[in-house]
C-alpha cells in the first residue's frame, strides 16, 4: 500500500432469501449506496445471491458457462459504479484450472475491477460441517461445496487483498498464510450462524486483525433468512489494533471506512511482531 493514501472500503450486509433476482436487485441497491459513500471497494456477504443449498448446483452449473448471471451483473456493476467488488461468494462448478466439477460447487469469492474484469478467484478453503443449536441443526458444506486450496492475495485501490471466507476466520494459519503475502487487509464475506456469531464473531475478527497486524472487512448476512436461518449480521470494519471503526447490527445496510496505510506501517514498525516470531 503507497503511504499517504487512504481509500474507502465497504461492507454490505444482506439478509438473502431463496430469490435469485430479488438478491441481486437488492445487492445492485446496496452497491450504489456503498459507492454513494465514496467507497473504492465494495464487498458483499456469503451468498449474496444464491442461499438455499438445493440451488447451488445448478447455479454453479450455470455460472460456469458462457452465459453466467451472477458473475455478468458483478462485472456489470463494478464497470457501472466504477468501482471494484468483492464479490462474497457464489457457487461456481469448475476449478481455477478450468476442470469441471461433476457432482459438487466451489464456494468462489471473484474480485472485479472498476472496468469490470474479474482480476482475482478465492475458493473457500475450509467447509462448515457442524451441528449447531438452531433450527436448522446441523450444516454441512461438503455434502454440496468441494474445498479449495489457494491463498489468494489482490492488489486493490485500498491495498493487497487477502482472501478469506466464513468459516475460514478460525483458522489463523490461513490469515498467517495471507499476511505471508504481504496483505495489508483481509476480507471476509460471511453468513455466520445467529448462535455461533455471538459467541465467536467479534472475537476471532479483533484477534485475526491483531496477530496479522491487518485490517479486517467482514461482510455478513444478518437477520431471518428463511424459516430455519438465521443469520448473526453485525458487518463490521476493524482496524490492525482491533479496534472495531464501524459497525451495523441486522438488517441490510452498508458501513465503509477508510483503511489509512500510515496507520498499518507505524504499527508493524513500533510492535514489529512478524520479525519477532520463532516458530514457523
Amino acid at each position: 500500500m503507497s503511504e499517504g493514501v487512504c481509500s474507502r472500503v465497504a461492507a454490505i450486509q444482506m439478509v438473502s432469501s431463496h430469490d435469485i433476482r430479488a438478491n441481486l436487485a437488492e445487492a445492485e441497491r446496496l452497491l450504489a449506496e456503498a459507492a454513494g459513500q465514496g467507497a473504492g471497494v465494495a464487498v458483499l456477504p456469503e451468498n449474496f445471491a444464491v442461499l438455499a443449498s438445493s440451488q447451488m448446483v445448478d447455479c454453479g452449473r450455470k455460472e460456469a458457462g458462457p452465459d453466467p448471471v451472477i458473475r455478468a451483473f458483478l462485472a456489470e456493476q463494478a464497470r457501472k459504479l466504477g468501482i471494484w467488488i468483492v464479490g462474497g461468494s457464489m457457487p461456481l462448478a469448475q476449478r481455477p484450472d478450468g476442470s469441471d466439477i461433476e457432482a459438487r460447487v466451489r464456494a468462489t469469492c471473484l474480485v472485479f475491477d472498476d472496468q469490470g474484469i474479474e482480476v482475482a478467484r478465492y475458493d473457500k478453503i475450509h467447509l462448515f460441517d457442524a451441528m449447531v443449536e438452531d433450527a436448522h441443526g446441523q450444516y454441512r458444506e461438503s455434502d454440496t461445496f468441494e474445498p479449495g486450496e489457494q491463498v489468494v492475495t489482490v492488489d486493490t485501490p485500498a491495498g493487497k487483498l487477502g482472501l478469506a471466507i466464513c468459516y475460514d476466520l478460525r483458522f489463523p494459519e490461513l490469515f498467517r498464510a495471507l499476511r505471508e503475502q504481504e496483505a495489508d487487509w483481509v476480507c471476509l464475506p460471511s453468513a455466520f450462524t445467529w448462535q455461533t456469531g455471538d459467541a465467536h464473531w467479534h472475537p476471532l475478527i479483533r484477534a485475526r486483525a491483531i496477530e496479522n497486524q491487518v485490517w479486517v472487512v467482514a461482510a455478513g448476512q444478518g437477520g431471518q433468512n428463511s424459516e430455519r436461518r438465521q443469520t448473526y449480521g453485525h458487518s463490521l470494519i476493524c482496524d490492525p489494533w482491533g479496534r472495531v471503526v464501524t459497525e451495523i447490527g441486522e438488517g441490510p445496510g452498508v458501513v465503509s471506512a477508510e483503511l489509512d496505510p500510515e496507520q498499518i506501517a507505524n504499527l508493524r514498525t513500533r510492535m514489529p511482531v512478524w520479525e519477532h516470531r520463532r516458530l514457523s
